[in-house]
């Protein structure tokens, strides 16, 4: 907050918070430290840009930028994205509104020091710090990309590195939801972004997705270990057309001491084409666990004090206190505050077999989503211990599936289903057509369509279904009532999705198999009878009543 200019006059928005000093200005807004004079706490509050809002008061042209209309309507989005966000790792909002003709988003103000400028202060940063930072910003993108979110600007300005070594995403102003309906805020022209760290997709066409924000992430890894982005140039048109068409220099050659498993990430993360990158951010953290910082019995070492934060410090010592506030010695149960147990082990990184305990109490108190935090708590420790193929590791996964379906986190629960049903086919000498991979991604497609995703549930149910039928083709036994389940799934979710001809089509000839095997009156004949019924009776595009997701069978 070195640049902060004091405001020429108080000024107080909303009727209580008062903006005390600039401290940053962004292609939509500027940024204000200022004062909640109500609760008489520090915030950052956010206000759409005042040049846009006078030129259009008087009536002139915004000459080279966004009209007006189309800055609030990317600001009022910002407000409702940002409120729906909740991790660590990403900045906290209080309060939104208009006032006059501004615009404002009240956040958590967030004290440390930005990335960029620890990049700047620092010889060389250490492996284990890009890592730490790297793990971190994965964190808070899984939470972003599951609402669906894309950053759109990540890059070291926007990270902020707290005095504990916790790091926080800063600034989601122009993010881009995935819905078709907001698609008409990124214009074809205005591509949005810094250009040294975009993506090669979003530099040439302004389209972006999540494996976008992780040819962010790796750009800004490239930039904490060698000191810049991976490529400069005189101009933003040239350093874009790099992206598009130059491969960056192998880190090594900058840092002969960077380990070869980093080098490969990186070369993943900044792939040009986003095929060629890891799938989503929780699969990047998966990657770098073996890489990262492990915790020390040095005290001393834990104690240290630096005049740099330290990103790697909460993997190193999760339990230790700031240095700040390092006790001579260590105080009596007596002194020790009195906390909640399972605040207790999330904090200080529990052991798997004492987290599943825990957990399976707290399901059983209808406590899901706690227990589902328990034990993603306890994985990274687990994985390190025993390994990411580890039966036990698997275990702790289906468990944490479980409690997220039954707290209603479909989304994140598909990807732990996702996660067991690659380690399957992986480890499995069938590959897709493994059954128990079947079976995960099966189960991983179930919770998309609670989850609102009903095209990307079709997707995979289609993929479960080939690999049954690749199975049968090859003479492996396979169940008879999953294949019927898929079969149905899929013609159900035809007619949501708009197809009722092809969901007839195939809902007809399922219908007709299971006559043919079992009789006109089998409970599973006459259930598909009346399902043929509604799709027949259903409104013209409209989908059949009772077509929504389906009960989870687990």
């Amino acid at each position: 907050m070195s640049g902060a200019q004091p405001a020429a006059a108080e000024r107080v928005v909303g009727g209580r918070y008062r903006l005390d000093s600039l401290i940053g200005r962004g292609g939509m807004g500027q940024v204000w430290q200022g004062t909640d004079l109500r609760l008489g706490r520090q915030v950052a509050v956010k206000l759409l840009r005042d040049d846009f809002v006078a030129a259009a008061t008087d009536g002139q042209p915004v000459t080279g930028s966004l009209d007006l209309a189309d800055q609030q309507a990317r600001f009022a989005r910002e407000c409702r994205v940002t409120a729906r966000l909740d991790h660590p790792g990403l900045v906290t909002v209080f309060d939104a509104g208009t006032e006059g003709r501004h615009h404002y988003l009240v956040m958590q103000l967030v004290e440390g020091l930005p990335l960029a400028d620890l990049i700047a202060e620092s010889d060389r940063l250490s492996g284990e710090t890009a890592v730490a930072v790297a793990a971190q910003l994965c964190a808070a993108l899984a939470v972003v990309h599951a609402v669906p979110v894309v950053h759109r600007d990540l890059k070291p300005s926007n990270v902020m590195v707290r005095p504990d070594g916790r790091v926080v995403l800063l600034d989601l102003g122009i993010a881009s939801a995935f819905e078709p309906e907001l698609s008409t805020l990124t214009r074809t022209g205005h591509p949005l972004g810094t250009p040294a760290y975009m993506a090669p997709e979003q530099a040439l066409t302004g389209e972006s997705d999540a494996r976008s924000d992780l040819y962010s992430l790796g750009c800004t890894l490239y930039a904490v270990l060698t000191g810049e982005a991976p490529f400069r140039g005189p101009t933003p048109l040239a350093v874009m057309d790099q992206h598009v068409r130059t491969a960056p220099r192998p880190v090594r050659e900058l840092r002969p001491d960077v380990p070869v498993e980093l080098e490969r990430l990186l070369a993943l993360l900044l792939a040009k084409d986003p095929a060629g990158r890891p799938g989503s951010a929780q699969e990047v953290y998966r990657l770098l666990l073996p890489l990262l910082p492990r915790s020390s019995d040095d005290a001393a070492a834990a104690l240290r004090r630096s005049a740099l934060p330290d990103p790697a410090r909460p993997f190193r010592h999760p339990s230790a206190p700031p240095p700040s506030q390092a006790p001579s010695q260590a105080p009596s149960p007596s002194q020790a505050p009195a906390r909640d147990a399972v605040a207790a082990a999330r904090v200080t990184g529990p052991d798997p077999a004492e987290a599943a305990a825990l957990a399976s109490e707290l399901s059983v108190s209808g406590r899901f989503g706690e227990a589902a935090e328990l034990l993603a708590s306890s994985l990274p420790r687990a994985v390190a211990e025993r390994g990411a193929a580890d039966p036990e590791v698997h275990q702790l996964q289906r468990f944490q599936a479980l409690l997220l379906v039954r707290d209603g986190q479909f989304r994140r629960a598909y990807e732990e289903y996702r996660s067991l049903a690659e380690a399957e086919a992986e480890a499995g000498s069938g590959g897709r057509t493994d059954a128990a991979a079947l079976e995960w991604w099966f189960q991983a497609a179930e919770c998309l369509e609670p989850a609102g995703e009903p095209v990307s549930a079709l997707a995979e149910y289609r993929a479960v279904l080939a690999g049954y039928e690749r199975r049968r083709a090859e003479g492996l036994p396979t169940d008879p009532e999953r294949v019927f389940r898929v079969r149905r799934r899929i013609g159900e979710l035809l007619a949501r999705t708009g197809d009722p001809a092809a969901a007839q089509r195939l809902l007809i000839d399922l219908w007709l198999e299971l006559e043919r095997e079992y009789g006109p009156h089998h409970p599973r004949v006459v259930e598909l009878r009346r399902v043929l019924d509604g799709l027949r009776s259903a409104a013209p595009g409209q989908p059949p009543a009772g077509f929504g997701p389906p009960p989870p069978t687990w």
